[in-house]
């Protein structure tokens, strides 16, 4: 039997979860039936500039013809195999180019399914390193303030202790080390200031440290914050200087988003293991990867018990990996760094005006993100249907309205996104919810 569109989102609302949500919510799901481009076609007929890419993925819009290709052609071949014991061509060659293009001295792949795994899977890695080098006490972690990297365990553990979920499961997360985050803004120098309150755990704590992880440039959904690519390389010394590893958790700046391949080439350093994920697939199918250095996949292998202990059952899908393997050829191939200075240009012209508003506390640019940081949350209830009526997609969360548009976009339609935030903000302002047209 066929549902209705009205049946569809009644039995997904008392039935389906959504991320962060509850079961009958009142917040509605909006259906989409198709998408192209940028655009979301919903059930209801009305088509949205998609001003998220899928949370940050889908960097070369939907239903990209040599994608799809690809995949058809993947899936006529070698849908899925195990991966123990076992290889096969799609993942072997999405490693030699993940090698080839990440930061230099990576040279080892471990392939997961989501960006929280593969942090996971670093986190397992920097403890096994070493415990193979006779230091079985630095089991713990340090990390900077108002930072994500995931909703597994580990990865919740690491999270900002104070808007993350700490509260929630704080008898069972492993206690870690928190950093007060660096104050001084992409383009300035870092000051001592900024960089004492690490340096200061690193001296009394590094016994216990397993590594310092961190999300390099820029801080995603703990608070969507750039920083000083100088406490960057001043973290880098920091970690060389008292025998901790270095995680970079590139899962959600990968792939081009600030403006450089990697965010860590903004500092110029590599660090000894590096997760992706996110846009690595171009937003079609859930990919991740960590990567180390060989120094800490060899002296990994030398311990008990010799290997590294993970292995999902999905890791290095043929699918995905081809999926991986087309978007990162489309965006190498491709003008990525004039169409994200174009973006970067757009995005600050067009969210210029929302300085001037009493409700906002900051508006911040870097490459294809931009964010406006509201004085307080927003009204969920009001200002996400106001989006769809003025159609756009945009997903604000507490205090922050951003937009992360695929690299495709063009500028009409960015500049549709851009003054859907700024009349929203004068609704703010006046109490009347602007119409659209």
């Amino acid at each position: 039997m066929t549902l209705t569109e009205s049946e569809l989102s009644q039995f997904d609302q008392e039935h389906v979860w959504h991320p962060y949500s509850i079961i009958n919510s009142a917040l509605p799901a909006y259906q989409v039936v198709s998408a192209s481009g940028v655009h979301l076609n919903l059930a209801d007929g009305r088509k949205l500039i998609d001003g998220m890419s899928s949370w940050w993925s889908v960097i070369h819009g939907y239903n990209q013809p040599e994608m799809n290709r690809a995949i058809k052609q993947q899936v006529d071949t070698l849908a899925h195999v195990m991966f123990g014991g076992l290889t096969h061509e799609p993942a072997i060659e999405l490693a030699r180019q993940l090698i080839k293009l990440t930061p230099s001295g990576l040279e080892t792949v471990f392939f997961s399914d989501s960006g929280s795994v593969a942090v996971e899977v670093a986190m397992k890695i920097a403890i096994q390193y070493w415990q193979a080098k006779n230091h079985p006490s630095k089991q713990h972690f340090v990390t900077i303030r108002h930072g994500y990297h995931g909703d597994t365990f580990g990865a919740m553990s690491v999270c900002d202790p104070i808007n993350g979920m700490h509260s929630l499961f704080s008898d069972c997360l492993t206690k870690q080390y928190f950093a007060d985050a660096p104050s001084s803004g992409f383009g300035s120098p870092c000051s001592d200031d900024d960089i004492a309150s690490l340096q200061t755990i690193l001296m009394q704590n590094h016994q216990q440290i397993a590594a310092l992880i961190l999300e390099p440039i820029v801080q995603g959904a703990g608070g969507m914050r750039f920083y000083a690519a100088d406490y960057l390389r001043r973290a880098r010394q920091l970690c060389d200087e008292y025998n901790v590893l270095l995680i970079a958790d590139e899962i959600a700046t990968g792939f081009g988003r600030t403006g450089k391949l990697f965010a860590c080439e903004h500092a110029n350093i590599s660090p000894d293991i590096l997760c992706v994920g996110k846009a690595l697939t171009g937003g079609y199918l859930s990919l991740a990867a960590t990567l180390t250095t060989r120094t800490v996949a060899e002296t990994l292998a030398s311990g008990d018990p010799g290997v590294l202990m993970h292995g999902p059952t999905f890791m290095a899908n043929p699918l995905a990996c081809t999926a991986g393997l087309t978007s990162i050829n489309l965006l190498l191939n491709s003008s990525w760094h004039e169409r994200i200075n174009r973006i970067e240009r757009g995005l600050e012209e067009g969210l210029a005006p929302c300085r001037s508003f009493e409700t906002v506390a900051d508006v911040r640019v870097l490459g294809a993100i931009g964010v406006v940081e509201l004085k307080q949350p927003v009204d969920m209830k009001t200002i996400q249907p106001y989006f769809v009526d003025m159609g756009v997609w945009i997903r604000p969360f507490n205090r922050l309205i951003y937009l992360m548009p695929p690299y495709i976009i063009n500028q009409s339609e960015l500049n549709k996104l851009t003054s859907a935030v700024t009349q929203y903000l004068e609704y703010l302002g006046s109490g009347s919810i602007p119409t659209s047209t």
